[in-house]
C-alpha cells in the first residue's frame, strides 16, 4: 500500500519524574548518579524478559561522535545529546527502545518501529512504564496526572508521533498550511529530528500536544486519523503531478547520487527524497526501505563513526562513495 511508504517510523514517548527528586534542570551530580542507579535497579535487576534484551549505558563513556550518531539514527533527542553528562540510558540491541535517563524530565522512554505502528509501540512503552511504576516513585497528581518539567506534557506523559515523507505537499507549499491547521486541533508537524529542525529530505513528525484531559488511545487514535488525511493528501498530489516531469526528476536525482564523487549532507537529503518517492511509486526499481538506510548511514557523525574523524570535505568524498556502493548494490552495510 501506497501509505507504508508515505509513513517510515511511528514513535511513542512517555516522561515520567520520580517524586523525591528536583527535575534535571536542577538536579546536582549525585542526583543524576541516584537517577540512574534507581531506574537500572529496577530495569536490568528484574526477573524479566526485558532485563535480557536492555543494556545499560553511562554516557560519559561514549565518544562525542558516537553520541550525534544516535541522534541521526533516532536513538537520542538532540536535546539529551547537548547536554548528557553523568547522565545515562537504556538500550535495546536492535535500538528500538531507549530510555533516556536525565532529558528534560527524569525518564523518557521512547519506542520507536517502522511504518504506522502506534499501537505495538505503545505496548512495548506501557510495559516497561508499569516494570518502572513496580519499583520506583512517580511523581502523581490526582487532578493533573504524571507531572512533568514542561507543563505541556502534563496528565499522560505521552508524546506520539509519526514520521512522514511528503514530497509532494512540500512542493505544492502545503506543508505549512497542514500545519496550520493541525495545530488548532492539538497536533504539531515539526522537521527530522523534531522541535526546532526542517523537513530536510521532504520527512516531517506529526505529533500530539494535548496530554491533558484525554488518554493514551483517544491520543492514539486521533492522531491515526489525522495521519490518514495527510497520506491521502499527499496520494492525491502524487496522482496529480506531471508524470513525465516527475519520472525526469527521479532519474536525475539517481544518476547524480550513483555517480556522484562529492556529496555534502544538504545534497543528499534533496536528491534521496526523489530516490524514495521513486521507489514508493515503482518508477525506480529498488527496496523501498533502502533510502531510509542511505539518509541515516550518510549523516556527518555516521560516516566518521564508519570511517574515523575528518574534515568535512572528506566526509563529502566518503559519503559519495558510500552512497555510490549502497546504491549500486541495492543493501547496505550493518548500521
Amino acid at each position: 500500500m501506497m501509505e507504508n511508504n508515505i509513513i517510515v517510523s511511528s514513535r511513542i514517548r512517555l516522561a515520567r519524574n520520580l517524586k523525591e527528586l528536583a527535575f534535571p534542570s536542577r538536579m546536582t551530580k549525585e542526583e543524576f548518579q541516584k537517577l540512574n542507579l534507581a531506574v537500572k535497579s529496577a530495569i536490568m535487576e528484574s526477573n524479566t524478559p526485558f532485563a535480557k534484551t536492555l543494556k545499560y549505558i553511562e554516557m560519559d563513556s561514549v565518544p562525542e561522535t558516537e553520541i550525534y550518531a544516535m541522534v541521526e539514527r533516532h536513538v537520542i533527542s538532540p536535546e539529551f545529546a547537548r547536554k548528557c553528562a553523568g547522565k545515562a540510558i537504556v538500550l535495546s540491541e536492535d535500538e528500538s527502545i531507549c530510555i533516556m535517563l536525565g532529558e528534560e524530565d527524569h525518564i523518557r522512554i521512547q519506542v520507536v518501529k517502522s511504518g504506522l505502528s502506534l499501537e505495538k509501540c505503545y505496548d512495548i512503552a506501557e510495559r516497561l512504564d508499569t516494570l518502572l511504576c513496580d519499583k520506583l516513585h512517580f511523581a502523581f497528581n490526582s487532578q493533573f496526572g504524571y507531572l512533568t518539567a514542561c507543563p505541556t506534557n502534563l496528565g499522560t506523559g505521552l508524546r506520539a508521533s509519526v514520521m512522514l515523507h511528503l514530497p509532494l505537499l512540500e512542493a505544492t507549499k502545503q506543508i505549512s498550511l497542514i500545519s496550520e491547521s493541525v495545530n488548532k486541533i492539538g497536533f504539531t508537524v515539526r522537521g527530522i529530528y523534531g522541535e526546532g529542525t526542517s523537513g530536510e529530505a521532504s520527512l516531517y513528525q506529526l505529533s500530539n500536544q494535548i496530554t491533558l484531559g484525554i488518554s493514551e488511545k483517544e491520543a492514539l487514535g486521533n492522531l491515526t486519523t489525522i495521519t490518514e488525511q495527510i497520506i491521502e493528501k499527499e496520494n492525491d498530489a502524487r496522482a496529480s503531478a506531471d508524470k513525465l516531469a516527475l519520472e525526469d526528476s527521479v532519474f536525475r536525482s539517481f544518476g547524480i547520487l550513483s555517480n556522484a564523487r562529492k556529496l555534502t549532507s544538504e545534497e543528499l537529503m534533496k536528491y534521496l527524497s526523489l530516490i524514495k518517492l521513486g521507489a514508493s511509486m515503482g518508477i525506480l526499481d529498488i527496496d523501498n526501505n533502502l533510502p531510509d538506510k542511505i539518509l541515516v548511514m550518510g549523516g556527518p557523525n555516521m560516516i566518521m563513526r564508519k570511517y574515523g574523524i575528518m574534515e568535512p570535505v572528506e566526509r563529502d568524498i566518503k559519503r559519495a562513495e558510500l552512497v555510490r556502493d549502497m546504491l549500486t548494490k541495492g543493501k547496505t552495510n550493518e548500521i
